[in-house]
């Protein structure tokens, strides 16, 4: 496993505070490729947040921690997975869900707090 220098987003986010539109565009390009590239591999995170992500001393972002991941069956979940701040309203009313949209939630609630 790649050793990251630079830490948590959530700290990044904790030290700096609100980071504006251009950090937040930045951050979020970055979470879109490397969701659409999970996404096409037809594997979901489902616990995206802050305290997931890795910053590089580049700041670049490093997505961790996939214990709550899904493979391959990801179009019609109905496990509750996440952590309730960041977690789609799908999941937290016990409905199915497609993975890929709980994911791309999750990101706008992340960008909602970089911002």
């Amino acid at each position: 496993m790649e050793y990251v220098s630079g830490g948590l987003l959530f700290d990044l986010c904790q030290n700096m505070g609100a980071m504006g539109e251009d950090a937040g565009r930045y951050f979020m390009m970055q979470m879109l490729d490397a969701l659409e590239y999970m996404h096409n591999l037809r594997c979901v995170h489902r616990d995206l947040k802050l305290e997931n992500i890795l910053v590089d001393s580049d700041l670049n972002l490093k997505i961790a921690d996939f214990g709550f991941a899904c493979y391959k069956s990801i179009d019609n979940l109905k496990s509750y997975r996440g952590t309730m701040t960041y977690m789609a309203p799908e999941i937290k009313e016990g409905k199915t869900y497609d993975g890929t949209q709980v994911d791309l939630f999750s990101v706008g609630v992340i960008i909602f707090i970089i911002v």
